[in-house]
């Protein structure tokens, strides 16, 4: 099939944040006398927002908006400190600049349009949604419908990226096809997929230019 709408998610799929998502969770918890959490713990709590990271990552009721409010204003601080993007994610970009391309991420939408500029990216997305108050997170496909009407896309035509299983959900529940990135911070939870790519190369192999 020939697609011509490709939709990203951002963290663990075409950026490696968890290193500065780590240091602003460990930052947060020292100001709590809490002891830090390893890089494979605070990885395991990320794909579904600010919100549900901090509510995983403090002890159980220890949540609030305070402290969410504080662990966004560290991670700004520290948002490009060590986070990348991937090797071969810019080769596809290049290769498929001429295509719609869309960015998808629970991230805050302020912190997602930061990273992308630092990192270079924003020219080539055509639509970039970040979380905010009128538009529910994924899984809900409404994001995906968004991305579609701004990029005036077909569903048959376009594919969801990503490396955790809201992508997927949010892709199916939306009608598109889902490719899961097996190199990422995330998990499919089971839930199936249409692709699987297991190194940021394998995606001009799926879908060559």
């Amino acid at each position: 099939m020939a697609f011509d709408t490709f939709l990203f998610d951002l963290d663990g799929t075409l950026v490696d944040s968890a290193a500065d998502l780590g240091t602003a969770v460990n930052l947060l918890r020292a100001e709590l006398d809490l002891a830090p959490l390893s890089m494979d713990r605070v990885r395991s709590y990320v794909g579904d927002g600010a919100t549900m990271l901090i509510r995983r990552a403090l002890p159980e009721n220890a949540f609030s908006e305070r402290h969410l409010q504080r662990f966004l204003q560290l991670y700004e601080e520290h948002l490009v400190d060590q986070t990348t993007m991937y090797p071969g994610i810019d080769e596809f970009l290049i290769a498929h600049q001429d295509k719609k391309m869309a960015v998808i991420s629970n991230k805050p939408f302020d912190l997602t349009m930061h990273l992308l500029f630092e990192l270079g990216l924003t020219a080539f997305f055509g639509c970039i949604i970040g979380a905010n108050d009128k538009l529910p997170k994924k899984p809900d496909p409404a994001p995906v419908f968004m991305a579609l009407r701004d990029l005036q896309s077909d569903v048959d035509t376009a594919v969801m990226i990503g490396d955790h299983h809201t992508d997927l959900r949010a892709g199916h529940a939306a009608g598109i096809k889902t490719c899961f990135c097996a190199w990422g911070i995330g998990r499919t939870d089971g839930f199936p997929c249409d692709y699987q790519a297991e190194t940021p190369q394998d995606l001009l192999r799926l879908f060559p230019a």
